[in-house]
């Protein structure tokens, strides 16, 4: 039995918590600290993945929780929900990069789906990839999600999303039914 996706406790972030998850989706995402998982975005976005103004907001929005992941008292995970009528909105999710790879973020996707259900009562899931992120696209197909094929454009010019460093970045939209 996998040990990491097993002594974790969920709870919902506080604003005292924004520091701590910008730092976590940051080495998640961005700079040499990423490059230590296989999540990393750093050969196609420079800059920062989010702030602490994004953190905040998603933390206070009603109808918005951030899930904070915690092992051994130390957050190694985080995700956002987001209740959209219908559907719930997943985000944000960053597993800290010297514990990907080790069950850790099929166990967060999937207590998320079970609060997005708990919550809210909605039946589908909802989020949106990076398009060129051939590989992450496929790790949530293998949790079910399908591409849609409805993409909207990457922010460019918008340097809270970060600094593109090509010029064919779109978002893809991925769907999941929750049982």
């Amino acid at each position: 039995m996998d040990t990491v996706a097993t002594d974790l406790s969920f709870r919902d972030a506080t604003v005292a918590d924004v520091d701590t998850l910008v730092a976590l989706v940051e080495s998640a995402y961005r700079g040499e600290a990423s490059r230590a998982g296989w999540t990393t975005e750093a050969d196609i976005l420079d800059g920062q993945r989010t702030d602490a103004e994004g953190v905040r907001a998603a933390i206070e929005t009603p109808g918005s929780t951030v899930l904070m992941v915690e092992r051994d008292g130390r957050v190694v995970a985080c995700c956002q929900l987001e209740h959209r009528g219908d559907h719930a909105y997943f985000g944000m999710f960053a597993v800290s990069p010297t514990l990907q790879g080790a069950g850790l973020g099929k166990r967060v996707i999937a207590e998320a789906e079970r609060q997005a259900r708990l919550r809210w009562g909605v039946r589908e899931m909802r989020m949106t990839v990076i398009s060129v992120r051939e590989d992450l696209i496929a790790w949530y197909e293998r949790r079910g999600y399908r591409r849609t094929g409805e993409r909207t454009p990457f922010p460019y010019g918008d340097e809270r999303f970060g600094i593109p460093l090509r010029d064919d970045l779109e978002f893809e939209l991925l769907v999941k039914e929750l049982a």
